[in-house]
């Protein structure tokens, strides 16, 4: 009995990145993917009053922050594939391109070799 526990152990920690193998790995969080803004471009005007930003995609979080160039803001979490945020002259100063992407922080089984968290890819919001 022990030996074949031993040998179940040894396989599990053989492969600590693969969370479907590692039971260690409950907490961690998936990497968020994001896949399109709405709107997808905006004028100045309406952020100079403050305009909603829905960021739709998969794998959301209720720690999952939306990150408008470099800057993590204050985000409504809706589901597991949509995320709102306001935009607001404080975040955009003026016309241009704005560079959007989720982040999740790791979950706290990090040191146990499994994957947790992550930042998404960019995405480019239009300001007019």
């Amino acid at each position: 009995m022990y030996t074949r526990l031993w040998l179940v152990t040894i396989i599990i920690l053989s492969f600590p990145a693969c969370n479907a193998l590692n039971p260690f790995c409950g907490s961690a969080r998936p990497v968020p993917l994001i896949g399109t803004l709405s709107p997808s471009s905006i004028s100045f005007s309406q952020v100079q009053q403050g305009a909603a930003l829905t960021v739709s995609g998969s794998q959301f979080v209720s720690a999952s922050e939306v990150i408008i160039n470099g800057r993590p803001l204050s985000t409504m979490v809706v589901n597991s594939s949509k995320l709102n945020v306001m935009l607001t002259t404080g975040i955009i100063s003026g016309p241009g391109t704005v560079k959007v992407r989720v982040m999740t922080p790791s979950g706290n089984s990090a040191d146990l070799g499994c994957t947790s968290g992550g930042k998404s890819s960019v995405l480019t919001l239009k300001v007019n």
